[in-house]
Formats: structure tokens, C-alpha cells, sequence
């Protein structure tokens, strides 16, 4: 700051304004009167009246000690991620040290720095919002323009604060640059599975694009990260691509098109897009035995799922009534089974078998075809009560093929509490029923059947550890043996109960392949850019996810468990993108953020998202490729960008360090000035009116 001093008359008033404004128009008003009647004095009256309104009006000498304050210009330096392409962190890292040299040499000028990162999630380059931020920090008074060394793509112009000096604009990158770009325009959030759905994909060239780029594209679709399919597509048209899901859950669909030599980058070249897989409706059929307490468990857990089509047949004849009439004569509908258990067997998702026994109903060729459902992809569960261990059972049917148990004869029938396994408490059916248990422990059932367990899991035992849930694969289908028909007892709460329900629905979903209840998985979910990793087992400890960012890199993750069978780790993600991982054989993709952020839908420079700025404030965009700009002093108002310079405006700010103010005119040279006038007047009216006449 330099010193200087100025100096000012000011009025300090004896009193009002308005009153001196008074009594100058009286004094005006008697000087027009007495230049009318010729009074030879009457200009020295005036003068008197004027010399007694400047001593009302007491003028003042003012003396001020100013210190200059020098001016500031702001330079907004853009860091965001379509800043890091090509050359264009070379272009900023120039562009910046020539902006504060040349300030530098300038005099009474200094610059404020900011730069500004990539904003959280994908909100873009908010170079305004930081420029607004700077500029609440500096005093608007000094403020001599803003610099703003940036691609020109920001996505905050709406918020472009109100700027008392020119506002600049220098673009990095170059006027030939182009790049190419992968589009979705239509991708539904869920779809139905063996329904075709249809993605909308569009390619585009954005800039000067060279002669001799292709029309056509190679694009690339790999689902979870699979064997990509390969496919040429026209650029600038929209393509409608049909989709048929290939599981339920989250499928990750990748869209990638090949990288022509020239372009500024490839990350705007890939696409992803998470579709949930659903079913339309599962379709189930159950088919209970003789009648029993616990016979509408089943019926009234399915029925109350409005995702599940159930066919549900009863045979209400207890086994005892021997009355000689025959089968097929007794029900009041007669049984579909040929078209159940042949024609539309395939149609079923799971067949569930409820105290069921073989009474010539369901011959073995029928039972066959149930044992060949599952093992091309069905569910069967059986739940069982005395009948399984008696002659008619259905462990004597071609279904013993599947069944991972073999059944003594022996029902005990006793009070037990059933318990998970070691097993049990890891597996995703029966993982955590325990905590759902009242204080007291779950409720007993009475009665048991007598298995033993040749295969599968076994994750519920009974008395003396015998296996009670039993589950298995067969071929691609699942089958579940209950070794108990009294679950009901928990669902009316006998002794507290337990968690019939929880544990059926998990067990029917289960059955029907419901990917977040798979044994052996990896999953990853994000919040954000924190990655949480997932990974499900029945076995030891897993070992380290591999996981491979968007740009190839790897990273290993250490999972730490958190419950039986369940490991996890939390991770930030560096970047935006498509994450593989992979653990074993277990691999699992996620996209963090969307495939091409904010910063890459537009990376072609450009000022056009800045025009009405820069116009409101007369400033200018030069590109960086013609060399950095000169800058010079214009004044307030005045055009302030031109071919190879931009301007900024001097405020010419300052701070009082000293004020001093004295009289003018002592008041009592105003009073003795007027007196003296008026006597002279009075003096020269006087000599006038003695002097003989002629």
C-alpha cells in the first residue's frame, strides 16, 4: 500500500439545509427588488446576505491520508477430469504461470489462485460455484476481472455470480481435436426374464472429425463381464438393440466401442447399464396329502405372495378309510394330473409335495418326470410327517433318486427345539433365524422323522442331532427334504414360537434360485464411491478380491468376517466406472457412478456454456493454442478482451488511515465581511440620497 494525501472542502451546517435554502431565496428575492428599484447599494447587500449564508453554511477544510489498496484478479484454475486429457494439464500448468507473471510485472496488482477438483458423485466442473466462493472472500472494490483457465465445459454457468469487472475465459485444448462417444438413450431399470426388452444405443463424432474415420463402429456387449459379442453399428444413427436378461438379480450390462486412433478419449467409449432381472410370476405347485394341522401352512405363506401363481390340489381322504371306492371317484373335479406331471410339468418352478403318500394317483412315470424336472432345473420340496417312513412312501418312488437322505421307519414323537448347524448358521436360508428367537428360544415341535443324511447340507437338526432341513443340487434344480410337519406350531406362537415364516419364505426362494439366498457369492455395492465387498461362503476363509479399475489397474482387498460364512471390506474407488472383481472362482462386476461421467458426455473445448457471462461482463475466450495473452489496464465499461490480449479494470481502492478537518473561514470573518458590506451600502444609499439634485 502506498501512501497519499487529499484534500476537500465540505459543508458542516449550523443549521438545516433547508433552512439556508430559505433564506437564500429571501436574499435573492431583496437583491431582484433592489436592482429593480435601482438602489445604488443593493449589490453589496447581496454580497453581505451571500457572506452570512457562508458562515451558516460553515465550509471546512478536509485532509485525508489515503492508503491504496491494490487490485485483485481472480484465476479459477479447472481441475476437473476432462482437464486430465490429451495436453491440456500442460496447456493449464502454462497457461497459469504466464497469467501471474504478466499480473506480476503489473503494478498495484496481485492474483488470487483457486483451483477446483472434480465436485462429489458426478456433479461436474463447478467452476462458478467456486468463483462465487473467492469473490465473498475479496472486497468487490478491488475486484479488477477473473481469469478462468478451463475446456469452457462447466456445468454451474447458470450460477455465474454478478461480477463488477471483465471476465475471461482461456481454452485448453485445440481447434482439430475430436472424439467419439457411446451413447444410451432408453434402458429400463428392471426387466422381466425370458421377456425381450428393448436398449436404445447411439454413436456420435463430436468436433473435427479427420477424413477418413469410419461410418461404422465395432461395439462390444459383454453381460456380468463375460465373453463380450461382437457387432459393426453405423455412427449417428440410433440403433434398437433387443435384450433378453439371462438371470434374476442385478445384471451388469457393458457397452463398448472401439477406440479410432486421434481421439481425446476413450473413457466417453463404454456405456453400462444395471437392469434387475425379476420374474413376471413364479409358478408353483402344491400338492398336499392327507389332512393335517399344519396342511394351509404352505398354501397360505405362497397365497400371500403376489409374485407367485399357485396351483394348489388336497386330498382330503384320511389313509385309514378303506371304503373300496376307488380313487378316481373320489374328488368332485377330477385331478389333472396328466397335464400337471406331463404336458405342463416344465411350466412349474417348484413342486412342493406336502405329506404326501402313493395312493395310485400319481403313477411312477409321473413321479419320474418330477425327478427329471428337477434335474433340468426345478425345485422340489418334500415335506414330510409319518407317511415318509411307511411303505407308500415317496422315498419309494423314482424321487429317491434325488433325495439327499435315506428314511427309517421310526417317527419319535417327543418334545424338541430345533437348532441350526454349524453349517446352518452360515448358509443363507438359515443364517441369523436364531436371533429372531424369543428369550426364552424357539418353541418345540413333537415329532420327528428319522433321517439319515447321505449328501446335501444339513442345516437344521433335531432330537439327538438328527438332520431335520436338509438341502441339495441335482443336476441344475434344487430339492429340500423337512424332516417334520409340525412348523405350524411356531406359526400359532406355541411357546413363543419361532420364525416359521422367515424361514419358509427363504427356503421356497431358495428352492427358486433367488440370487441374494446363493450359497457361494461375491457381491459389491456402492455408495457413492465406497465400495462395499461382499463375499458369502460355507467353506474356510476366502482369499484376497482382485479388483480391476476402469483403467486397468488392480487392487487386492483383505475381506474381514463379520458373521459366520459372511466376509466384507469397505473400499473407496479412485474413480468412476466399471469395477471387476474377482476371488476363486467367484467374480463379480459393479459400475461406480455412471460409465462415462458428467465431466466426458462433452469433451470437445468450448466457450459456448460461458458465452452470456463473458458477453455481460465485455470479456473474451482465446484459446491457450495461440500462445498465452497479454493483459491490460481498460477502463470501466470499455471492451476488455481483444485478438491476443484481455483486460482488466483498475479500481483504484483505498482505505482512510487519517482524516483532519478544520474551518475554512473563521465565522467571524464571514460576520465582520457581511457587517462591513452592509454598512457600505448603507453608506453609498445615504451619500446618494444628499446629493443635490440637477
Amino acid at each position: 500500500m502506498n501512501g497519499q494525501a487529499f484534500g476537500a472542502i465540505v459543508f458542516d451546517p449550523l443549521i438545516g439545509w433547508p433552512v439556508i435554502g430559505l433564506l437564500a431565496a429571501v436574499a435573492a428575492a431583496m437583491l431582484v427588488l433592489a436592482l429593480w428599484r435601482r438602489l445604488s447599494g443593493g449589490w453589496m447587500r447581496g454580497l453581505a446576505a451571500v457572506a452570512i449564508l457562508g458562515a451558516l453554511a460553515n465550509p471546512s477544510l478536509q485532509e485525508e491520508d489515503r492508503a491504496t489498496l491494490s487490485d485483485i484478479v481472480i484465476v479459477v484454475v479447472d481441475d476437473s477430469a476432462s482437464q486430465r486429457i490429451s495436453d491440456r494439464p500442460a496447456q493449464t500448468e502454462a497457461a497459469l504461470q504466464g497469467v501471474l507473471s504478466r499480473l506480476a510485472r503489473m503494478e498495484n496488482t496481485e492474483a488470487r489462485v483457486v483451483r477446483v477438483p472434480d465436485a462429489d458423485g458426478d456433479a461436474g466442473s463447478l467452476v462458478m460455484t467456486a468463483l462465487a466462493e473467492a469473490l465473498a472472500d475479496v472486497p468487490r472494490a478491488r475486484v479488477a476481472g477473473a481469469v478462468v483457465i478451463s475446456d469452457g465445459q462447466i456445468h454451474d454457468a447458470a450460477l455465474a455470480p454478478d461480477l463488477p469487472a471483465p471476465l475471461h475465459l482461456l481454452l485448453t485444448g485445440r481447434s482439430t481435436d475430436w472424439d467419439r462417444r457411446l451413447i444410451v438413450k432408453n434402458a429400463p431399470a428392471f426387466a422381466i426374464l425370458g421377456e425381450e426388452i428393448i436398449l436404445t444405443l447411439h454413436v456420435e463424432d463430436q468436433g473435427d472429425v479427420p477424413d477418413g474415420v469410419a461410418g461404422t463402429a465395432d461395439l462390444s456387449i459383454s453381460i456380468d463381464g463375460d465373453t463380450p459379442m461382437e457387432f459393426s453399428v453405423p455412427v449417428g444413427q440410433d440403433l434398437d438393440l433387443p435384450v433378453t436378461l439371462p438371470h434374476g438379480g442385478m445384471n451388469v450390462l457393458q457397452f463398448t466401442v472401439a477406440t479410432e486412433d486421434g481421439e481425446l478419449t476413450d473413457r466417453n467409449n463404454a456405456a453400462i447399464v444395471q437392469i434387475n432381472g425379476v420374474r413376471d410370476r413364479l409358478r408353483v405347485l402344491l400338492v398336499s396329502g392327507e389332512p393335517h394341522p399344519g396342511e394351509r401352512v404352505w398354501r397360505n405363506l405362497l397365497k400371500s405372495d403376489a409374485a407367485v401363481d399357485l396351483v394348489h390340489f388336497t386330498i382330503l381322504r384320511p389313509p385309514e378309510k378303506q371304503d373300496g371306492v376307488p380313487v378316481t371317484e373320489l374328488s368332485l373335479i377330477a385331478f389333472p394330473t396328466r397335464e400337471l406331471f406331463v404336458d405342463k410339468i416344465d411350466e412349474f418352478d417348484l413342486i412342493i409335495f406336502d405329506r404326501y403318500r402313493r395312493r395310485g394317483i400319481l403313477p411312477n412315470s409321473y413321479l419320474e418326470n418330477v425327478r427329471d424336472f428337477a434335474r433340468k432345473g426345478g425345485a422340489v420340496l418334500i415335506s414330510s410327517g409319518p407317511e415318509f417312513g411307511s411303505a407308500d412312501s415317496l422315498w419309494r418312488s423314482p424321487l429317491a433318486d434325488i433325495l439327499p437322505i435315506t428314511p427309517s421307519s421310526r417317527v419319535i414323537e417327543q418334545g424338541f427345539r430345533p437348532t441350526l448347524t454349524d453349517l446352518g448358521h452360515k448358509h443363507p436360508v438359515t443364517e441369523g433365524l436364531d436371533k429372531l428367537a424369543p428369550a426364552d428360544g424357539w418353541g418345540r415341535w413333537f415329532r420327528q422323522l428319522e433321517l439319515q443324511a447321505t449328501g446335501g447340507q444339513v442345516v437344521m437338526e433335531g432330537i439327538e442331532g438328527r438332520p431335520l432341513l436338509v438341502l441339495d443340487r441335482v443336476g441344475e434344480g434344487r430339492v429340500a427334504m423337512l424332516a417334520s410337519d409340525h412348523i405350524w406350531l411356531w406359526g400359532r406362537g406355541y411357546e413363543g414360537g419361532g420364525p416359521q415364516l422367515e424361514l419358509l419364505r427363504r427356503l421356497a426362494h431358495w428352492m427358486m434360485k433367488e440370487p441374494e439366498l446363493e450359497e457361494e457369492t461375491l457381491t459389491a455395492t456402492a455408495q457413492g464411491q465406497e465400495m462395499t465387498v461382499v463375499r458369502r461362503t460355507l467353506g474356510d476363509a476366502p482369499g484376497d478380491v482382485t479388483v480391476t479399475a476402469p483403467d486397468g489397474t488392480e487392487t487386492s482387498l483383505t475381506l474381514t468376517e463379520t458373521a459366520p460364512g459372511r466376509w466384507q471390506t469397505t473400499w473407496q474407488a479412485p474413480d468412476m466406472g466399471l469395477y471387476r472383481l474377482v476371488e476363486g472362482d467367484q467374480k463379480a462386476v459393479i459400475a461406480i457412478g455412471p460409465s462415462a461421467p458428467r465431466e466426458f458426455v462433452q469433451t470437445i473445448a468450448s466457450a459456448g456454456p460461458l458465452d452470456a457471462v463473458l458477453t455481460a461482463t465485455a470479456g473474451g475466450a482465446l484459446r491457450l493454442e495461440d500462445g498465452v495473452p497479454d493483459i491490460r489496464r481498460v477502463g470501466i465499461g470499455r471492451t476488455a478482451a481483444g485478438r491476443g490480449w484481455i483486460g482488466i479494470t483498475p479500481r483504484n481502492a483505498y482505505i482512510t488511515e487519517d482524516l483532519r478537518v478544520q474551518p475554512l473561514v473563521p465565522a467571524w470573518v464571514f460576520l465582520l465581511l457581511a457587517l462591513a458590506l452592509a454598512v457600505g451600502a448603507w453608506l453609498i444609499e445615504g451619500r446618494r440620497a444628499r446629493a443635490p439634485q440637477t
